[in-house]
């Protein structure tokens, strides 16, 4: 297997999560998506926002994954989460985190080096303005998973950074995603 880590657009990243994530939605909005394709297939998609939570931290110091979502292919998940965290520090963020179910293990969050805070959130609750929270997601309580990459922030001098940046130019890889699906 020969996989590849690519920038993808969100509409790409929620057509995959609506095919085959087990209890969420697609998206709304985000700062950036990440696709992990396997030749010309795409396996896994990793959509970061800013912190849904109103307390998750400052927009711009903090982003959040909304969604990992895979069909099936080992270590995707893992794979995701570190290149997320990679690119977040490439574009000067210092936190990124995530929340998971409780019945969730996070063992892909694990491997990928982030750390477990704990419980946070989850639950029933209402709107400022009385609507019920909605249904159609799990609100069972939420386990919060972090990773501080300000120590490790890629600076735009860095050659790596540098790189990554031109990828997410989008030019540069329409041309190689192009070239890579015709062969």
């Amino acid at each position: 297997m020969s996989t590849q880590i690519w920038p993808i657009e969100l509409a790409e990243a929620n057509a995959f999560i609506r095919l085959h994530h087990r209890h969420h939605q697609p998206v709304q909005g985000h700062r950036f998506s990440i696709g992990l394709c396997d030749g010309a297939k795409l396996v896994g998609v990793v959509v970061v926002g800013r912190p849904v939570a109103r307390n998750g931290g400052a927009p711009n110091r903090v982003v959040e994954v909304t969604r990992c979502c895979t069909d099936g292919t080992p270590m995707t998940c893992s794979r995701l989460y570190a290149a997320a965290a990679r690119v977040a520090a490439a574009l000067g963020y210092s936190r990124i985190q995530t929340y998971t179910l409780a019945s969730e293990s996070g063992i892909s969050l694990k491997a990928a080096g982030w750390t477990d805070e704990g419980e946070a959130g989850g639950g029933q609750w209402t709107h400022t303005d009385g609507r019920p929270r909605r249904t159609d997601q799990p609100t069972e309580k939420k386990r919060r998973w972090a990773k501080d990459i300000g120590d490790h922030r890629l600076h735009l001098a860095d050659k790596d950074a540098r790189h990554l940046m031109k990828m997410f130019s989008g030019a540069e890889w329409k041309r190689r995603h192009l070239a890579e699906a015709a062969s």
